[in-house]
């Protein structure tokens, strides 16, 4: 009887040589431009108890993939996201440490479903959390790390793009109240549905919708729907925090946008690299959870690369610092061309051949020779 060819579930996938050395490439840059700046990685665990991911959030456990531990008989989750855990191990491992707390990671999450712009359910995760801050300082520095790790990582062209997740509820319990539900308002400004704002009764809303698109102008549009100053202090702090990525990336606004930004406060922005539908990171303030009532404000980011690594980013020619070493090599010169970051592959046989074993170099009697 023939054994069945083995599948792996819908969502995830096995990653090839290529594609792992690429990812690897593509992880060690983006961590090392992190701890550049100072950030500490840390590395949690796969699974946690379901609680500790968010579990007990109807939102959050939407994304958790569970089952039961034998040993606890508790019920434990796969992550679905790395943030929460570097919160975590903030507020009890690291919680005497000095602040601002700055932390890096990088690691898999697992969806428990995949969306349509990311039929993915495993993806690699790499970000920063600049934790005991939110200030407009610590996020110009949350930024310029961002922009940092995607140069160093060979991302880009890149567009940041902005927005302010409490915006509509600032205006909406200040000067312009609806009597709509808000939640009715913000999908009508989801949609830039300007009929829908109508129909609420929201007129005094529509010049929001113009205040989007290239981040100079739609700021000037903001500043102007904003007669009675409310948004003054997160204007400029906008424009502020800006700043560091004039000219290393395109800058836009959308401040009514609330996609992926269920947990952030006053600021959040997305990243975009052209040829990708969905961002490729994103990031902001939020607050971590400290006890029952205490808060701990934090900003950071996160960046998804596996669509970019799929593409060919981190890719080299493996076949160019790729050398056979023939039967009865010298180890000794073996290990001096390891030494200088060469890849050897040793033959077993006559019969192993530079080519096929995807080698660009031979070891020859006076050193490397191209094949």
């Amino acid at each position: 009887m023939t054994k069945a060819p083995a599948l792996l579930p819908e969502g995830l996938r096995d990653r090839l040589p290529a594609q792992a050395e690429a990812a690897s490439r593509v992880t060690r840059a983006l961590v090392d431009a992190m701890r550049a700046h100072g950030y500490g990685r840390v590395s949690p665990p796969l699974a946690e108890f379901r609680e500790t991911l968010g579990g007990d959030d109807d939102r959050t456990a939407r994304d958790l993939l569970r089952f039961t531990d034998p040993v606890s008989q508790r019920t434990l989750a796969l992550r679905p996201d790395i943030t929460r855990q570097v919160g975590r191990i903030a507020t009890s491992l690291l919680k005497s440490a000095p602040r601002p707390l700055r932390l890096c990671y990088a690691g898999q999450v697992v969806k428990l479903r995949a969306s349509q712009l990311r039929p993915a359910r495993e993806m690699l995760q790499v970000g920063a959390e600049l934790i005991g801050s939110d200030s407009v300082a610590a996020a110009r520095e949350i930024v310029t790390v961002a922009i940092d790790a995607l140069e160093a990582a060979g991302i880009g062209p890149a567009t940041i793009d902005f927005t302010l997740p409490d915006v509509v509820d600032l205006l909406a319990g200040g000067p312009l109240p609806v009597a709509a539900s808000v939640e009715s308002l913000r999908d009508a400004l989801d949609a830039k549905d300007a009929g829908a704002l109508a129909r609420l009764g929201a007129e005094a809303w529509l010049p929001l919708l113009r205040a989007t698109g290239p981040f100079d102008q739609a700021l000037a549009d903001l500043r102007a729907f904003d007669a009675a100053g409310t948004l003054a202090a997160r204007v400029d702090a906008l424009e502020a925090i800006a700043a560091p990525a004039r000219g290393r990336a395109s800058l836009t606004l959308d401040p009514t946008e609330r996609h992926g930004f269920a947990y952030q406060s006053w600021f959040g922005f997305q990243i975009f690299v052209p040829g990708q539908g969905d961002a490729i990171g994103r990031g902001g303030g939020y607050a971590i959870p400290v006890g029952e009532t205490e808060e701990e404000p934090a900003v950071g980011f996160s960046l998804y690369p596996d669509p970019l690594i799929d593409e060919g980013l981190g890719s080299e020619n493996g076949a160019e610092r790729r050398i056979f070493l023939p039967l009865g090599h010298d180890p000794a010169i073996a290990a001096s061309l390891r030494a200088d970051g060469w890849q050897t592959v040793a033959a077993l046989s006559d019969g192993d051949d530079a080519k096929r074993l995807g080698c660009g170099f031979v070891l020859g009697p006076d050193g490397p020779v191209e094949v």
